[in-house]
């Protein structure tokens, strides 16, 4: 059981139930993590906005799911662990290989995905303060410096929604049970 209220279209404050009505319309259904999010209004608006304005970055797909299911993984989001492995297999056709290395914290099978993970963790790791030869390795894998910034952008995006989740232990839905992760103890 949640310890926030996982609030529905009908239950939330006047001002999330718009958002609310477009995920449903998108997903079929309302991931719990929006009727989490549902419970402040300028949360909800938040997360969907920056997902919006993330998708636009410079990364591809594959890439942005590389940094949210590495954030989420580092952050022991089992929601959003599950929530980013469903997109990468149903939206992005990721290989297995590759979504359960992210999943389970292991070596990447692309040289290039796994200098973007191994950033992506220093990222959080460091607070931003990565050292000289991390920032010299992600650029020697081909990222510039408009995507050291958006590693930093996937990594807030990725806060709001992991620490949003882990604190309030929301459970999964039941769509997004075939994803389920629990973190490595």
């Amino acid at each position: 059981m949640s310890r926030i209220t996982v609030q529905s279209i009908e239950s939330a404050p006047e001002a999330s139930r718009p958002y609310l009505e477009k995920a449903k319309a998108r997903n079929g259904f309302v991931p719990n993590l929006l009727g989490v999010l549902a419970n402040a209004p300028s949360a909800i608006e938040t997360y969907l906005t920056v997902s919006e304005i993330n998708s636009r970055s410079s990364f591809t797909l594959a890439e942005r799911e590389v940094v949210q299911i590495t954030a989420a993984t580092n952050h022991g989001c089992s929601f959003c662990v599950a929530g980013h492995t469903a997109i990468a297999y149903k939206q992005g056709n990721l290989s297995t290989e590759l979504v359960e290395g992210l999943r389970q914290q292991t070596a990447l099978p692309d040289a290039r995905l796994e200098a973007l993970a191994a950033f992506t963790r220093a990222i959080i790791r460091s607070k931003g303060a990565v050292s000289e030869a991390e920032l010299a390795d992600f650029k020697a894998a081909g990222y510039g410096e408009q995507q050291v910034i958006e590693v930093i952008l996937g990594v807030a995006l990725a806060t709001l929604c992991n620490f949003s989740n882990v604190l309030a232990d929301t459970e999964l839905n039941p769509e997004l049970a075939a994803y389920r992760w629990q973190a490595k103890v």
